[in-house]
């Protein structure tokens, strides 16, 4: 792990954004770990920090336009978006689907990014980049402050992360024996 990445790891631990226990994520995957992004999405100087970093890994992608999806992505989304001097939007659910509503729009061919808390599968990510396309905008990348897949989660456009990590997840009828002891949480995204 090198410095920078030991950095954001160190943000996510002070500011109690990690837990260990016995959690089922958005998924509906067991994890004896869990980032809740909003507890360090609290600490605006940590934001501040993590979307700096972000940013800077972000080299030639140019974009216009920042799409978070709610709940997790939209502190980082608009921080990127405002560091970068971005257009800011965010997508949310209806009738449990991500979609563009208040208005939101793009112009034809108008250049996204779209920004995550933390990506584990990748699920609301695909459902951005559709909304995208279908809207007539053109995704150009995805930045996410962790990637809980190590990279296993594919996009057809170039995916950023600032920490890469694979904590163990398990389907509800393979949890092993000691994670099954622990009680169960639901912390939320």
């Amino acid at each position: 792990m090198d410095s920078q990445q030991q950095e954001v790891l160190d943000i996510f631990k002070r500011t109690k954004a990690l837990l260990q226990g016995h959690f089922v994520l958005r998924s509906g995957l067991h994890s004896g770990h869990y980032f809740q992004c909003a507890q360090v999405c609290q600490d605006m100087a940590a934001v501040s920090r993590l979307s700096e970093l972000l940013c800077a890994k972000l080299g030639g992608l140019s974009f216009r336009t920042v799409l978070a999806p709610a709940m997790g992505g939209l502190v980082v989304g608009q921080e990127v978006a405002r560091q970068t001097k971005s257009r800011y939007i965010f997508a949310e659910k209806e009738n449990n689907v991500l979609v563009l509503r208040r208005g939101f729009k793009f112009e034809p061919g108008e250049p996204v990014l779209i920004v995550e808390d933390v990506v584990t599968r990748g699920g609301r990510v695909l459902e951005c980049l559709d909304i995208v396309r279908k809207a007539g905008g053109m995704p150009v990348g995805v930045a996410m402050l962790v990637d809980r897949s190590s990279g296993s989660a594919r996009f057809d456009v170039p995916a950023i992360s600032l920490l890469e990590l694979s904590f163990p997840t398990y389907p509800a009828d393979q949890v092993p024996a000691g994670l099954a002891k622990v009680p169960v949480e639901k912390p939320g995204s």
